[in-house]
């Protein structure tokens, strides 16, 4: 594999990279997709129940992932699991090195590593019970008072989940929730759902377990007891291999137009790493497509 040249590299195996890999195997252009993680799949598959993808309401998150990848292998996609160090342009395309084994080469090489969640920079982060993931931790917590902090789509979501396995989920946002209207509605619907906006969290409490945090809101500081912590505060995106190579904004994110084009000929993003003011599977997979479009007419071009 070390000496083959890919028409296109595609690095990530979420919804944007599988989606590339599906119109890369539909144009029938060599295409490996690399995948940090085994079995790849992206944040989404962590999704119980996906409301917002057209024509599947209601679908599991890893289920509708999987199914992206297996229409891509059944139009030829190859996957490879590991980890790329460096992207190098070179004449005529670009060399990949890996943390294990030789180098790869591609033509082009489209972008697609995703994004990871946002720590709270608050002391206490590392104790059991501070999760990122309400679907895979969730049901640890039956009928125990939780909290969950944030105020976007993701916070309610995660929010309404344990709403109905928790006795109590604390919805705590330093200002007023800023999801979408039905979200902030079926939120507030919920009797056990307690919001407490432009309250802050100073720490989490606790020895090995969370067992509260420390909150400061206008009337000072105090101790709420919960369980569990579930953070949902916004992402972080997997640019580190993109920094001098293509220009970053302030938080990280590659700045690229929809077809993915970067000032490096070849070079592609897409998904949640590239500059956008949606970040979904529905624009994700957009992007795989739009970045294998571009990529097939550089290769056309060179």
């Amino acid at each position: 594999m070390a000496t083959e040249i890919w028409d296109i590299l595609i690095i990530g195996g979420g919804p944007a990279g599988l989606s590339a890999a599906i119109y890369a195997g539909r144009a029938r252009l060599s295409a490996l997709t690399v995948e940090k993680d085994y079995g790849g799949r992206g944040m989404i598959a962590s999704s119980e129940r996906v409301d917002n993808y057209p024509g599947l309401p209601g679908i599991g998150g890893f289920e509708l992932a999987d199914s992206f990848r297996r229409q891509a292998k059944a139009l030829g996609a190859q996957f490879a699991e590991a980890e790329i160090t460096a992207i190098i342009p070179e004449e005529g395309g670009f060399r990949l090195t890996q943390k294990r084994g030789g180098d790869l080469r591609a033509r082009t090489v489209i972008y697609a590593a995703g994004c990871d969640h946002r720590r709270l920079p608050v002391p206490g982060t590392e104790r059991m019970g501070v999760s990122y993931c309400a679907p895979c931790d969730g049901a640890f917590y039956a009928g125990k008072a939780v909290a969950v902090v944030g105020g976007g789509d993701k916070a309610l979501d995660d929010a309404l989940y344990m709403a109905n396995i928790a006795e109590t989920v604390y919805l705590i946002c330093r200002s007023q929730p800023r999801a979408a209207r039905l979200l902030t509605e079926q939120a507030a619907a919920r009797e056990n759902i307690v919001l407490l906006s432009e309250t802050e969290v100073v720490s989490i409490e606790g020895d090995m377990r969370v067992t509260g945090l420390r909150l400061r809101d206008r009337e000072g500081e105090r101790i709420l007891p919960v369980s569990a912590v579930f953070t949902a505060i916004g992402m972080v995106p997997h640019t580190d291999l993109l920094r001098g190579l293509i220009p970053l904004d302030g938080e990280g994110y590659a700045v690229a137009g929809e077809d993915g084009m970067t000032p490096v000929p070849g070079l592609f993003v897409a998904g949640d790493v590239r500059v956008k003011p949606l970040r979904q599977v529905v624009t994700a997979a957009a992007d795989g497509a739009n970045a294998v479009m571009a990529a097939e007419h550089h290769l056309r071009a060179i």
